[in-house]
Formats: structure tokens, C-alpha cells, sequence
């Protein structure tokens, strides 16, 4: 294993996977922790864990763990991933973790770049933007867990840890890799540590990575891996072998957790397609009124494809979290999600389309997934994954981040799941 990456939750690390699957690497993407060793043919490994909304101390606690697992298979170079719209809070998760991964690798000019142009998510002069609106006038100020109140990501850094932020500006970055690696070399001199650095092109990501190689730790999105697999293919450390991918038939359940815009659309256009849909009430949830074997067979009984959500909008979410607290509501609709999960696979599902980060890690980890072979793109960000579920059957999936994705997302991620 080359590179090692730890992801801060489960669709964030499938994207991941995504890019490095696309840009050469042979990648597997493990659910926490493993317990064993890696296979030898992996290029890249890629430990999803579900740390972006837990307490940083925790956070911090399984992110070395899993740097401890890496380092035990060889990576010479590690990426923190978190996601492309820096969710976090002004305590963290992402300020501390990536701290204590320097700290740990001894690491200086670690780069912080949470830039995904595929995405609409561009970083210039510090700011981070959504397509063409800053990120604090995104949506993303409204995010039930994390609201991000502040484009500066510099600023926003600043506040979750102690070590010196850095900038690197997008006039160097312009000009190229050279450039960039002569402005981190100024900024460190300056005694910054964590250095943000502007990208508005996949373009201004591969000049970062050239520039990146050989360092020991790399942070940001999806994209600032898109350019270090050369760095290895270059030394022919790579071996140049794909994967491939096979579908899964049967029937296709879609779960959402997700109150983003993005997918309240993706709901809003099913709903209007006619298609069989379960709306999952968050008092109903916390009282426990729900039951996660009913309503998998009521799926299952379905001719079409069925959609079973807790996305409503963002007042409604914050009238519950504020009748019941915010955690209570999140534990209690993830809690029921992973059960549903595990009814539907006991029934037999092929296929499972599951929209929402903290939704995905609660459904990946009630169904005890260890492994996921990285398939083919859906949509930029959300790769098809094939595991092999409980009872020996194939078990498609796509993790799909909340913000991701077109209106038509369900429909193409069944199909690409499905193998046409």
C-alpha cells in the first residue's frame, strides 16, 4: 500500500475512492478500522470512519488509529478527506485531527484544500464557494449538524486549533507546481503549519499534487487526491491494473437521511415520477413509533423502486432538534435507518441507494460492511461500491453525500448499480 487515506465519514470516503480508482490506483475502501492486514494488491487504502460530527477527542482517537493501521502496511503518504464544504463546527472535527496527524507524522506544510471543481466547490482568496455563491449563503449555513457560517476557511481553521494557518493564493497557484511548492516553503518559513490553498480548476489540483510529493500528510476534499497517484505512477510504483465491475439484479431500495438541498430535490423529483415513497417522521422516530421490519417489507412489496426519507426542510429539522435536541433526533433517525437496512438485505435486496453522509456511516456500520470493491461513477463524487452481504449474497451500494448529485440521482444510481 502506497497511500493512505482516513475519511471523516462513509460517502466522503467513497468519493475518495472514487478519484483515486479513476485516476489509476487500485483502491479498497474499509469501514472503520480494519483488524487485519490489507491485500497485498491494494495501491490505496481507504479507512471510512463516521468522526466528522463526534467529539473531537474521539475524532482524534480512531483518525490514529487508523494512521497506526496504514503505517502498518507501508504507506509512505497520507491524506486526511473530509468534505468538499469543510462540514465542521468552530471546535472542529477537521482543525484537531488534522493537528494530531501532523503532530504524529511530524509533518510540516500540510496542505488544506477542501476543493472539488466537479462538485461546484472552488476555493479562492480563502473562500470557500458553492458553484458561484459563497459557502455561507449556500444552504450549507442551515446543515443540521454542522453549519457552516463562515467562506473563510483560514478564519474558520483558525478558531479549531492552535497551530498557524497558512495561505497560499491562487496567483501562485497559477503558475504551477514549482510555484506552489516555493510559496508552502515561504509560509512554513513564516511558522504556518495547516496552509490553505486556493484551486479553482481539476487543473490547479493535479499542479498541487506534483507539488505535494513526498509529503508526508495531505488534507482537503476529494480532489486534492486527484493529482498524487502520478506522483507514484511516475516512480512505476504503480501497477496499472483496473478493477472491474459487476452488477447486482434484484430489487433497489433508495434511504435518505439527507436534508441538503440537493437531495430534497432528488426527493421532490421522485415524488413527482409517481414512485412509491415512506416518509419517516422525526417525533415518530424518537418515540420510538417506527417499526424498521415494517417498513422493509412494506419496501419490498414494492413493484417500483421505493424511497423511505427523513429530508425534510430545514425549519422542520430545527423545530425537532429543538423540541427533542439535535443529537437525540440524529441518533434516533440513524439508529432506524441501519435497522431498516438490515431488514431489507435480510429480505433480499440487491441494491441500496442511500443519500446522506451520517445516514450512509449508520447504514454501513449496521450492516457490519468491512470491505467495498470501488465500481464505476454515478455522478462526480458517488461511485457505485459491491460488498458481499450477511448470508454469502452481492450487495450493491451507493453512499452519496447530501449535496451531491443531479434531480435524477436515484434513477442513475440504480442503473449504474445494476450494471447498465
Amino acid at each position: 500500500m502506497l497511500l493512505g487515506c482516513i475519511g471523516d465519514d462513509f460517502t466522503g470516503s467513497s468519493d475518495l475512492a472514487n478519484t483515486l480508482s479513476k485516476q489509476g490506483m487500485r483502491v479498497t475502501q474499509y469501514s472503520g478500522v480494519p483488524t487485519g492486514p490489507a491485500d497485498a494488491g491494494v495501491e490505496a487504502g481507504v479507512v471510512a470512519l463516521k468522526s466528522r460530527s463526534i467529539p473531537a477527542k474521539d475524532a482524534i482517537a480512531q483518525s490514529l488509529a487508523a494512521l497506526d493501521w496504514l503505517k502498518a502496511q507501508g504507506c509512505t503518504q497520507f491524506l486526511f478527506k473530509y468534505c468538499s464544504t469543510f462540514d465542521s463546527t468552530p471546535e472542529g472535527n477537521i482543525g484537531p485531527v488534522a493537528a494530531a496527524l501532523a503532530q504524529a507524522l511530524d509533518a510540516r506544510k500540510v496542505v488544506v484544500c477542501p476543493v472539488f471543481p466537479g462538485a461546484g466547490r472552488t476555493l479562492y482568496q480563502g473562500h470557500l464557494f458553492v458553484q458561484d455563491r459563497l459557502l455561507n449563503e449556500s444552504g450549507m449555513e442551515h446543515h443540521p449538524l454542522n453549519p457552516m457560517t463562515d467562506a473563510d476557511i483560514r478564519r474558520f481553521l483558525a478558531r479549531q486549533t492552535d497551530m498557524k494557518v497558512g495561505h497560499v493564493g491562487f496567483a501562485a497557484v497559477r503558475q504551477g507546481a514549482d510555484a506552489i511548492a516555493e510559496a508552502l516553503t515561504r509560509a512554513d518559513a513564516e511558522g504556518a503549519r495547516l496552509i490553505v490553498v486556493d484551486a479553482l480548476s481539476d487543473a490547479d489540483l493535479m499542479e498541487i499534487g506534483a507539488a505535494l510529493d513526498g509529503a508526508p500528510l495531505v488534507t482537503g476534499g476529494s480532489g486534492i487526491a486527484m493529482g498524487l497517484p502520478e506522483n507514484f505512477r511516475r516512480k512505476g510504483l504503480l501497477s496499472g491494473e483496473g478493477s472491474a465491475w459487476q452488477g447486482v439484479e434484484g430489487a433497489c431500495v433508495v434511504l435518505s437521511g439527507s436534508c441538503s438541498t440537493a437531495t430534497r430535490g432528488q426527493v421532490a423529483r421522485h415524488r413527482e415520477a409517481g414512485l412509491p415513497l415512506f416518509e419517516i417522521n422525526a417525533d415518530d422516530a424518537v418515540a420510538g413509533r417506527l417499526d424498521a421490519q415494517e417498513i422493509a417489507a412494506w419496501a419490498l412489496a414494492q413493484a417500483a423502486r421505493p424511497l423511505v426519507f427523513s429530508s425534510a426542510d430545514p425549519e422542520e429539522v430545527r423545530r425537532a432538534q429543538n423540541t427533542h435536541g439535535r443529537e437525540t433526533v440524529a441518533a434516533a433517525i440513524e439508529t432506524l435507518f441501519a435497522a431498516i437496512a438490515r431488514a431489507l438485505v435480510a429480505g433480499g435486496v440487491g441494491r441500496l441507494v442511500v443519500a446522506g453522509g451520517e445516514t450512509s456511516g449508520a447504514v454501513v456500520e449496521g450492516l457490519d460492511l468491512t470491505s467495498l470493491e470501488i465500481g464505476p461513477e454515478i455522478a462526480p463524487g458517488a461511485p457505485a461500491l459491491r460488498t458481499v452481504a450477511a448470508g454469502g449474497r452481492p450487495l450493491a451500494l451507493a453512499l452519496k453525500s447530501g449535496n451531491f448529485g443531479g434531480v435524477d440521482f436515484f434513477a442513475e444510481a440504480d442503473a449504474v448499480l445494476r450494471g447498465h
